[in-house]
């Protein structure tokens, strides 16, 4: 995990780079507000300490301005003011935690590693219909253990169908959900036909159970065949 430290004051800085580098992280150390604003501007970190009382650029000008840039980062701040107002604005600027001046390492340490934990994306989890194994991350399609080669619009369909597993899709929704239509259009059904049926030909003629039907008049399902 890489972390920045954003603190003037040398003492309070090194010290926090020393102890966080003995618990294992990566810590770069920025004395300014616009030295922490170039490198959480440039590199990517997963935590950022950052000190509210910094010289010229304070902190929560800085954090304003990194969540204007849409920076995903965990942001704890320390502050020596204790005022409730003081804690709303720095949460409202964009922190996720802030601490108190004097602090504890140790609860430092505590609240850094519950950040991080709450910042780590959950896995994505496979798609299963049957035989069929669908991975959104990696974008890959097995069937009884076969690849299937998809293009990235059959891709597209077949996840869709997979996410409404066992409910009828109707080509207005396939039209405004993955073809990004926001009307529907006779061509557009046809459009959507055609791949359907190139899906299907790679998804089902192959094998001995059909998981794509066609529910004449309405849409199409994706379940495994009942008898």
């Amino acid at each position: 995990m890489r972390l920045l430290v954003i603190e003037d004051e040398p003492k309070v800085g090194h010290a926090l780079l020393e102890g966080l580098q003995a618990e294992g992280y990566e810590v770069v150390l920025a004395e300014t507000g616009e030295e922490g604003f170039f490198l959480a501007s440039n590199r990517a970190f997963d935590l950022i300490v950052l000190d509210v009382m910094l010289p010229g650029r304070d902190g929560l000008e800085v954090l304003a301005a990194l969540r204007k840039q849409n920076m995903a980062a965990q942001v704890l701040i320390l502050t020596a003011k204790d005022a409730i107002e003081d804690r709303v604005a720095g949460l409202d600027t964009g922190a996720d935690d802030y601490l108190v001046k004097p602090f504890a390492f140790p609860e430092l340490s505590a609240r850094i590693r519950a950040l991080l934990r709450r910042g780590k994306p959950e896995p994505v989890a496979s798609l299963r219909i049957g035989t069929l194994e669908i991975d959104p991350v990696t974008r890959t399609v097995l069937r009884e253990g076969l690849r299937l080669e998809l293009t990235v619009r059959e891709f597209e369909l077949l996840e869709f169908l997979a996410r409404n597993k066992g409910r009828v899709v109707s080509r207005e929704m396939l039209a405004r959900d993955v073809w990004k239509e926001p009307g529907r259009a006779t061509p557009l059904d046809n459009v959507i036909d055609v791949h359907v049926a190139r899906l299907r030909k790679k998804l089902d003629d192959p094998f001995e159970g059909k998981l794509l039907h066609t529910v004449r008049g309405v849409g199409f399902i994706l379940s495994e065949e009942t008898s």
